[in-house]
């Protein structure tokens, strides 16, 4: 025989104690409302799922409360018989005020059920990490796809700090981030969303979006963040880049070994019949020496771009080389002053790390020309302990910094070519004063070499001191 249901044996207790405080109703004296306690009856519908079991007690308690009524009656007690009635009228409107309360409790109930189920539901499915933390950054709840995301299981992070989810420096910076916006209010990520790396449970480190919204609770404070694991973009985008200079490098090299050589001949043949046309007098001899000087310039010209093409030669320190060169090359292809500062000996032994510093130091001299209108410019590579800094400094007009939210494609791609090589991307501009783009990488087998000991050097802190925005 099959154990009996929860909900039969609920309707069994209900049914059960009806009968009783119908009995206790019918053996004492009608001027104990006994049926008064038929509204716990009522009140423990609560325990029972939908709304039926409430209307068929409320009804049946109902019935039991007339059948009190009518005994009583039937009993003599007709000098009190409006009394009796009136006792049970409230009785009975008592009772149906609870059924109502019990009703709209359980709808209630049934809604935030609903709510809380779909929530889950969302929570469960997302592809997205959702964590929520409270006001000291202590983890509450954490879903599966942040489980998949960190390594953590949630019972491993929940009720630990979520700086346990950041690398250095955001690690160590976590708690004092907090603090201060407690204090000032001052937002770095909250309401914003921006892109951060995380540490994973084995240590490693990815790059993610992160957005976090901020949620004022009657009694607290919470945080909900929502993470979205970026690795996959950050590798498309790297092949993307290292795609487009493979083809930089060909063409640079076709224009070298190609375009190049023949124009050097052609400057070679042309240069001997300037000669002869001069030694015979000829009255085209003059036109024959500048057709052979603009061939010159042609062939200079050709070989400055197969160098812009293929910027850097790592075996000969060849990043400060590319940017020596690019410094002098702004300055006869653009007629503006440029200059270039090397503090210390930056050496990049990464191909790709140095093509794209390079690339990025291009886009911004070429921003500074030519949106910018800049006159003078300063390149500054400088290396220290901890950090490797590239600086391009101009005198141009600057923009504002909220005109960053619309920036174009250049600034996008230099953001990118800084995190693909680990590094950071920083603008700073003045409406009329200039714009310096700094871009900082975190030393490691890709850069070594010492560091000089200039103090009076703009990039001192690339020494190990913390980047600070301009």
């Amino acid at each position: 025989m099959h154990a009996p249901t929860r909900p039969a044996l609920l309707y069994g207790v209900l049914a059960a104690l009806s009968a009783v405080l119908f009995a206790l109703d019918s053996l004492l004296p009608a001027a104990l409302p006994v049926e008064m306690l038929q509204v716990a009856v009522v009140l423990l519908t609560l325990f029972a799922e939908g709304r039926r079991p409430t209307l068929v007690f409320g009804g049946l308690t109902t019935l039991f409360v007339a059948g009190g009524y009518a005994v009583h009656l039937e009993q003599g007690d007709q000098g009190t018989s409006a009394e009796v009635l009136v006792s049970y009228g409230i009785v009975l409107l008592g009772l149906w005020v609870a059924v109502g309360v019990v009703l709209a409790f359980k709808h209630l109930r049934r809604a935030q059920y609903e709510s809380e189920a779909h929530a889950q539901a969302i929570l469960n499915t997302t592809v997205d990490g959702i964590i929520t933390i409270n006001a000291d950054g202590i983890i509450q709840s954490f879903n599966p796809a942040a489980e998949d995301i960190f390594g953590y299981a949630a019972e491993e992070v929940i009720g630990k700090n979520v700086k346990v989810l950041m690398p250095s420096p955001y690690h160590e910076e976590h708690d004092e981030y907090l603090r201060s916006y407690h204090e000032t209010g001052r937002r770095k990520i909250i309401g914003i969303g921006r892109e951060v790396r995380g540490r994973r449970k084995d240590g490693s480190t990815f790059p993610m979006d992160l957005a976090v919204n901020e949620v004022d609770l009657d009694d607290r404070l919470i945080f909900t963040g929502i993470v979205r694991d970026i690795s996959e973009r950050r590798r498309l985008e790297k092949e993307i880049l290292n795609i487009s200079e493979q083809e930089r490098r060909r063409i640079g090299q076709d224009l070298h070994d190609g375009l190049g050589q023949m124009l050097t001949g052609i400057g070679l043949l042309s240069q001997d019949l300037a000669r002869h046309l001069e030694d015979e007098g000829h009255e085209r001899a003059d036109d024959m020496a500048e057709i052979t000087e603009h061939i010159k310039e042609a062939d200079q010209y050709a070989r400055d771009l197969s160098h812009g093409l293929i910027p850097v030669d790592v075996e000969a320190n060849g990043l400060s080389e590319a940017l020596r060169r690019l410094s002098q090359n702004a300055e006869r292809l653009f007629d503006v002053d440029c200059t270039f500062q090397e503090v210390g000996t930056a050496r990049v032994h990464d191909t790709t790390t140095a093509s794209h510093l390079y690339r990025i130091a291009q886009e911004a001299v070429n921003n500074a020309v030519r949106h910018g209108e800049a006159d003078h410019l300063k390149l500054s590579l400088a290396t220290g302990e901890e950090q490797m800094r590239l600086q391009v400094r101009d005198d141009g007009s600057g923009f504002e910094t909220t005109a960053l939210d619309d920036a174009g494609m250049g600034i996008r791609i230099m953001n990118y070519r800084a995190r693909i090589i680990g590094g950071t991307l920083d603008l700073s501009s003045t409406l009329g004063t200039g714009t310096t783009v700094t871009c900082t990488l975190p030393r490691t087998a890709s850069t070594s070499d010492a560091p000089a000991s200039t103090d009076d050097d703009p990039l001192a802190a690339a020494r190990g001191r913390p980047v600070s925005r301009e």
